[in-house]
């Protein structure tokens, strides 16, 4: 794995020092000669775009056949995953995996059974340390996965049993649909079949090229104009710091001591010299440049789809078509990632059923889950309260339907809920 997937690897470096703040191109000999400022666009983008994508998402399992017993294998499959994602904060650890994956273009889960707690452990590896193998030109079908990653002598110990020779042990999982080997240090400790049958890694793109298997960061279309920015800025800060510490010209003088600019201060300079403060504000000159950053700044949106509008600004007051029509680019992009993401969690939800079914007495096969996204314009609750509300009476929306649209997190238990209560007041009536 040492000289496998480089340039990869190289560019998630790259793209996670750019979001850091190390923008500026060092010179040849790696020296920084004046000042320079750094305005982190790249990591606002980010962040403002994973908070519109991650507003809200939850998910309903549905039954394979329309027949009561279906139903309740679903609705104890529902309860036994929502349960997964309680024990492992999994709203907190796909926020956290969002970030990573715009930053690097790709991200990954792991699921495994924790035979310790003797439940589902999900996780998020670093995927600068997965090295996957497909067949031929069909990269959806992964036949190995290799994992990476370093521990130190204590927890390698703890975990493996095994005391390396140095402070830290280089752990290497080698895992195939039937096979799974274990590498501590170049050296197999373990190789066996695979308890689970499957490969239990999800890994997806950011975004994806086609033709491609690894995906697409949204760091690099923003790292040139970022690059124009902070140097256009910092020359504008030159600018107006030497400015308000104006420079001494004289001319038709062969040497000066003691110049200095300052209140009250008195030159005496021979008859036909000339003393004068060199403006640097004058023409017009810093409009320029300010105009010029007002370029680069609306490059920056537009390559970043997320419009001004996005962070609460806009030059008058939109509401409704106005502000989605305003926003739309950003909801094109919104919509290609939730597409991307939808097709995962949809893959780790069957590997949690596919574990309980094996570790359980339950029997969560065949089931299918359903990725509900909230979102992400602000909604007018009673407008689309009413309108449910004609759905359910025309018979076109069930009331769990309503509740699931509605943003409701758990319809089974308030419907259960609302049901308990129409008995009750029955029983008062």
């Amino acid at each position: 794995l040492q000289n496998k997937d480089l340039d990869r690897l190289r560019a998630y470096r790259e793209n996670l020092d750019f979001y850091n703040g190390v923008q500026w191109v060092p010179d040849s000999l790696g020296r920084r000669r004046e000042r320079r400022l750094t305005f982190n666009y790249a990591k606002v983008f980010i962040d403002k775009i994973t908070s519109y994508l991650m507003s809200g998402v939850s998910f309903v399992v549905e039954p394979s056949e329309d027949t009561p017993k279906e139903r309740e294998r679903a609705e104890g499959a529902e309860q036994a995953l929502r349960e997964v994602y309680q024990q492992n904060n999994l709203e907190l650890l796909d926020f956290d995996t969002e970030i990573d994956c715009a930053i690097l273009g790709d991200a990954a889960y792991k699921v495994i059974w924790d035979s310790r707690e003797k439940r589902v452990r999900i996780t998020a590896p670093d995927v600068q340390g997965l090295f996957c193998r497909w067949l031929g030109d069909d990269v959806s079908r992964i036949y190995r996965v290799a994992s990476r990653y370093t521990l130190s002598a204590e927890e390698t110990e703890m975990l493996h049993g095994v005391t390396p020779q140095s402070k830290q042990a280089t752990i290497i999982e080698d895992w195939a649909d039937s096979s799974f080997t274990l590498w501590i240090d170049d050296q197999i400790r373990s190789s066996r079949r695979n308890p689970y049958g499957f490969i239990p890694f999800v890994i997806y793109p950011n975004l994806r090229e086609p033709k491609r298997f690894w995906g697409v960061s949204d760091i690099p279309q923003v790292m040139e104009p970022q690059r124009e920015l902070n140097r256009a800025m910092s020359q504008l800060s030159r600018i107006l710091e030497l400015s308000g510490n104006p420079i001494a010209v004289l001319e038709n003088v062969e040497s000066a001591e003691d110049i200095a600019v300052q209140p009250g201060a008195v030159w005496t300079i021979p008859e036909d010299a000339k003393a004068y403060l060199l403006d640097l504000l004058q023409g017009g000159g810093v409009k320029l440049h300010i105009d010029y950053m007002d370029i680069l700044y609306r490059i920056l949106h537009d390559v970043s789809e997320s419009p001004r509008a996005a962070f609460g600004g806009t030059p008058r007051d939109l509401s409704g078509v106005a502000l989605q029509v305003e926003l739309y680019s950003l909801l094109q992009k919104v919509h290609r990632k939730r597409l991307i993401r939808e097709v995962a969690y949809k893959k780790r939800n069957e590997m949690v059923l596919r574990i309980l079914s094996q570790k359980t007495r339950q029997n969560f096969l065949g089931l299918r889950t359903r990725i509900i996204w909230g979102t992400v314009l602000p909604q007018d609750n009673l407008r689309l309260v009413q309108s449910e509300q004609a759905m359910i009476e025309a018979g076109i929306h069930s009331r769990r339907r309503s509740m699931r649209e509605l943003g409701v997190a758990d319809p089974e238990m308030e419907f259960d809920q609302w049901l308990e209560e129409e008995r009750k007041l029955k029983e008062v009536r």
